[in-house]
């Protein structure tokens, strides 16, 4: 199966947006409404009923149009790694689930269709920002509006950031991450949400970011996407093309990526010291 299957890729755009908006309209609407929070695997892998019920309100959207499509999600009983063949739909239905419960505006509801294991179209909502972002197989918008990665080359003016969670047995990785980015950045940025911080990167409001460790794939399939067809660069830690599987992540707008892809490496040299 190719990226022009039977349904067509334009069709994969159109669902994922629509898919996108269904669960952040949930979640949206339950937030800064009191829910209640559980835990599943630790302190901070926390989880509400407004996870569950987006992520119920994305798989419906998306059957009807694709009934036999696999799903691959982070709450429930889904799927829980991309498949290499046929037709897949990665979602997040909060991505920052630690800011949604304490109310922070920076979440989003992440949905990727990937075909052969490789992206095709992607959509992130943000309904606390009343932002969409879409991405087709060549560019990204925000709200209608193409955007693309910025043109900034000189990493002392740039911003980045870094993603995705140290646990507490790694928060020497952490604070070599911070680190890392001090020292060879402009700036940093912090925002808990992976699918918010890759939309930024793919708008060009920032320019980079970075992770040592293994990702899921509900966190960074949609927004790698967006980076890359906004004209960024996204690698392994090895400098390679990065895939679902991959370990670690650098994403950028391609003019810093350099520069990025060494820090990334000094925080994995800090985990294996």
């Amino acid at each position: 199966m190719t990226a022009n299957d039977s349904h067509g890729a334009g069709e994969r755009v159109a669902v994922a947006e629509a898919a996108a908006r269904a669960g952040s309209e949930v979640a949206g609407g339950r937030f800064r409404d009191g829910i209640d929070v559980e835990h599943k695997d630790g302190k901070t892998d926390v989880v509400t009923e407004a996870d569950r019920a987006s992520q119920r309100a994305v798989i419906e959207r998306i059957r009807e149009t694709f009934p036999d499509d696999a799903i691959v999600g982070e709450e429930e009983d889904e799927l829980k790694t991309v498949p290499d063949s046929g037709a897949a739909w990665v979602i997040d239905p909060i991505d920052g689930t630690n800011n949604y419960v304490r109310d922070i505006r920076a979440f989003a509801t992440a949905v990727a269709a990937v075909v052969d294991g490789e992206p095709v179209a992607a959509a992130n909502a943000l309904p606390a920002m009343d932002d969409v972002y879409v991405a087709d197989a060549d560019a990204t918008y925000r709200n209608g509006a193409r955007v693309t990665v910025s043109d900034r080359t000189d990493p002392e003016t740039a911003a980045a950031t870094p993603t995705v969670w140290w646990d507490f047995d790694a928060r020497d990785e952490y604070a070599r991450a911070c680190a890392e980015i001090v020292e060879r950045f402009g700036d940093m940025r912090r925002f808990g949400s992976a699918q918010v911080t890759l939309a930024m990167v793919a708008e060009g409001a920032l320019d980079a970011t970075i992770t040592n460790v293994d990702c899921n794939p509900w966190d960074t399939v949609a927004g790698v996407h967006m980076v890359r067809v906004a004209g960024g660069t996204v690698t392994d830690l090895d400098g390679d093309p990065w895939r679902h599987d991959s370990v670690g992540l650098v994403a950028s707008n391609g003019g810093v990526h350099d520069e990025a892809l060494a820090a990334a490496r000094a925080v994995r040299s800090a985990g294996e010291e």
